[in-house]
């Protein structure tokens, strides 16, 4: 696909170089390129049709938009989409500040680990970084209770790092 781009970017490129060496060669006058026909068409104008729903989008005030879930950086398999958020719980799997260079790829690996033992948190785990620490954390519980109950899951699925997992208070996504 790269090299299709490549050949066109080029033909368009050399276009007008090719159609004045015919002109030349031929004692005729030079053919407007595509470019040329464009400009002198317009006359400088140009217009964007936006379609009314993406427009009243751009023109949004600030204010008025959700606020974002979490804090700091989403990643993996959660969204980073915005949001209205509630307080409440999340369980946090990962939490480490030490070896910088594979911080991020060790709170990913453990976020995709909890996402394939447990499919009904797809779409419920947040990695992210608030310097100089990475985390990863679980779900969208409203009450203690339930985190709790996914903890103690989750630290019997995963017993390697058991000792790590914490509930912590957050800022969730309200389920319906």
């Amino acid at each position: 696909m790269q090299r299709i781009l490549t050949i066109f970017i080029t033909l368009i490129l050399l276009s007008p170089v090719v159609v004045k060496a015919q002109s030349a060669a031929t004692q005729q006058p030079a053919q407007q390129t595509i470019v040329e026909k464009i400009e002198e068409g317009s006359n400088g104008e140009v217009i964007i049709d936006i379609p009314a729903e993406m427009l009243k989008e751009i023109l949004e005030e600030p204010a008025q938009r959700p606020a974002p879930t979490g804090s700091g950086r989403q990643q993996g398999t959660g969204t980073r989409h915005e949001r209205v958020t509630n307080k409440g719980f999340r369980v946090q799997i990962f939490s480490d500040g030490r070896n910088q260079s594979t911080l991020r790829s060790r709170a990913n690996a453990r976020a995709n680990a909890v996402a394939a033992r447990f499919p009904k948190y797809r779409g419920q785990i947040y990695t992210f970084s608030q310097a100089p620490n990475w985390y990863s954390r679980v779900g969208n519980f409203r009450t203690r209770e339930e985190a709790n109950s996914a903890l103690a899951e989750l630290r019997r699925a995963f017993p390697a790092f058991a000792s790590e997992m914490r509930v912590v208070q957050s800022a969730i996504v309200p389920t319906k």
